[in-house]
């Protein structure tokens, strides 16, 4: 009899394919906003209580018709999913392909989440490519990689954002203007948190699934974020109409963003 591969009590997957996450020292963004912000010192975020805080918001994404996966750079079984991820991480220097590597990884677990396959997700420039009818948001941070990705016929806007480790309080002048400086003084949101609520937004934002919008230019103050029951709403300045919500959770020393939905006016 063959025997069935033993798998993960909490994700339910292959024990070689398991969410077991460790984080260390390294990471970033991935998507340019963060390049220029050096996090404060602070200790790594606990192995397993981290990664169950964020395996906790998987209800809360279903009910958003969303999928969430989460992989690390030290799994022992990344590697690309075809030619196109191969051609792609061959140019990476080491940390950044296994960066690279554990966010395809992190979208095809989300993708899963909602019931549908998925091969190699190319890209275009710094942008994932997916195929038609599947779509996800990326993240990495500090050696773990984070996506959503959106069920079959529901129209959520995707955007997702993780930061392990605080940023500097010289940060605000990057992702606040002055009409936007007194949610500081009012309620849970630090710099940290209002930086990765707005590259979520920015993401659902930009263009369609996440997609580069034909005019690329502008920053994480081009956003105005206000507070909307125990998550943010955040609209974009030129045109406040268009607008998403925003949900943030404490994860260690950092949190994870990701957007819940469109909001009305």
């Amino acid at each position: 009899m063959r025997r069935l591969p033993e798998r993960d009590a909490v994700t339910g997957l292959p024990a070689r394919d398991r969410e077991d996450v460790r984080i260390g020292p390294g990471g970033g963004d991935g998507h340019g906003h963060g390049s220029a912000l050096a996090p404060v010192t602070a200790p790594a975020v606990p192995d397993r209580p981290g990664v169950d805080v964020l395996l906790r918001q998987r209800p809360r994404l279903a009910a958003a018709g969303l999928g969430l996966g989460v992989a690390a750079v030290s799994e022992p079984f990344l590697a690309p999913a075809g030619p196109a991820e191969t051609s792609a991480a061959a140019s990476m220097p080491a940390h950044r392909r296994q960066e690279f590597l554990a966010g395809r990884c992190a979208a095809r677990r989300a993708l899963r989440a909602v019931g549908l396959d998925c091969g190699e997700i190319p890209r275009s420039g710094r942008l994932p490519v997916f195929p038609p009818g599947r779509a996800a948001s990326i993240s990495h941070s500090a050696g773990v990689a984070v996506a959503v990705a959106r069920a079959p016929r529901r129209d959520t806007p995707l955007g997702c954002d993780l930061e392990l480790r605080p940023l500097p309080p010289g940060a605000v002048r990057l992702v606040l203007r002055e009409d936007e400086e007194g949610l500081l003084n009012a309620g849970p949101w630090s710099v940290t948190a209002l930086f990765s609520a707005k590259e979520a937004a920015w993401k659902a934002l930009r263009g369609p699934d996440g997609t580069r919008a034909a005019d690329p230019s502008g920053s994480l103050r081009d956003l105005r974020a206000r507070p909307s029951g125990d998550g943010l709403r955040i609209e974009l300045r030129a045109g406040p109409a268009r607008a998403v919500r925003v949900r943030v959770v404490p994860v260690g020393w950092g949190v994870f963003s990701y957007v819940t939905g469109w909001s009305a006016a």
